[in-house]
C-alpha cells in the first residue's frame, strides 16, 4: 500500500486475529488516542528541536537535522541523548512535553467505547507518564485506564525494542496471547504480533504535514491484523462484544 492513509475507515487482513479472547487492551498514546489536528506532536517535535539547539549551541536547521538523525538511528531522540551524552532523561521529558493542550478535544465517543471494552486497559507510550495523563485527561479517557507504562518504566528503552514490551508485559502481568495492541507506527506492532497480541494500526484520516510519510502508511503486513482511521468507530464495530454494541 502506498504512503497514504487508508481510504476505507477499517481494513482487516484475511488471517486477522479476533478480539473475542482479549482480556487486556493496550493503547499507544501519541497520534493513536487523538488526531493530529490536536496539535500535540508538532509542539513536542519543536520542543525537542529547541532542546537540541540549546544543548549543542546549534541553529534551528542543524538541530532539526541532528534530531532526525538521532530518531532514525536510535528510535527516539531521547535514547540517543542518553546513550551518547548521558543527559538527565527526566529533564528532557519535562522540557519536551511542556506544551499547550488547547486544541485537544474531549472525545465522548472514544471514551464510551474504551469504557465498554471488557477487561483491563493500559497505555504503553514512549513519552512520560505526566504527558500521557495530561493528554488522556483532556480527551476525557484517563479514568478508563488502569495504568500508564511510560518510557521511564521501561528503563528508557523505547518501542519498538523487544525489551520494552517484555518489561511491560512482566510488570503488569499481561498475557500477550489474550491482549490487543493499538499503535500508530507500523514497526511498533511487529514485536507485539510476534508475542501473540492482536494488532491494530491507527492511521490519520488526512495526511499530517508534521510527520514523515512512513509514519502514516496504511501498511499491510502479516504483523498487522487491522487498520483503521477511526478508533472509536473501530472499537464499536470490531472489539466490543455483541451485547455491548446495542
Amino acid at each position: 500500500m502506498n504512503a497514504k492513509p487508508a481510504i476505507e475507515s477499517h481494513l482487516s487482513s484475511a488471517e486477522s486475529r479476533p478480539f473475542s479472547h482479549v482480556e487486556t487492551w493496550v493503547f499507544d498514546l501519541d497520534n493513536t488516542l487523538y488526531p493530529h489536528t490536536s496539535r500535540v506532536w508538532p509542539q513536542i517535535d519543536q520542543r525537542i528541536t529547541l532542546y537540541i539547539t540549546e544543548l549543542f549551541g546549534l541553529d534551528g536547521l542543524s538541530a532539526q537535522a541532528l534530531q532526525k538523525y538521532f530518531y532514525h538511528k536510535y528510535g527516539t531522540t531521547l535514547k540517543a541523548l542518553i546513550d551518547e551524552y548521558e543527559i538527565d532523561p527526566h529533564d528532557f521529558l519535562d522540557f519536551a512535553h511542556d506544551i499547550d493542550h488547547t486544541d485537544i478535544e474531549l472525545n465522548h465517543s472514544l471514551g464510551e467505547a474504551i469504557e465498554r471494552l471488557p477487561g483491563r486497559k493500559l497505555i504503553l507510550t514512549n513519552g512520560s507518564r505526566k504527558h500521557a495523563e495530561n493528554v488522556a485527561r483532556k480527551i476525557g479517557i484517563l479514568d478508563h485506564f488502569e495504568d500508564v507504562f511510560d518510557i521511564a518504566a521501561s528503563n528508557f528503552v523505547p518501542k519498538p525494542d523487544r525489551r520494552a514490551y517484555e518489561i511491560f508485559l512482566e510488570r503488569h502481568g499481561v498475557e500477550p496471547s489474550r491482549s490487543a495492541m493499538f499503535e500508530d507506527i507500523a514497526k511498533n506492532l511487529t514485536v507485539p504480533h510476534e508475542l501473540g497480541m492482536t494488532t491494530t494500526l491507527i492511521v490519520p484520516k488526512t495526511l499530517d504535514p508534521f510527520r514523515e510519510s512512513f509514519e502514516q502508511e496504511a501498511v499491510k503486513t502479516p504483523d498487522i491484523d487491522y487498520i483503521t482511521n477511526d478508533l472509536a468507530d473501530f472499537l464499536r464495530a470490531y472489539a466490543l462484544p455483541a451485547k455491548s454494541k446495542s
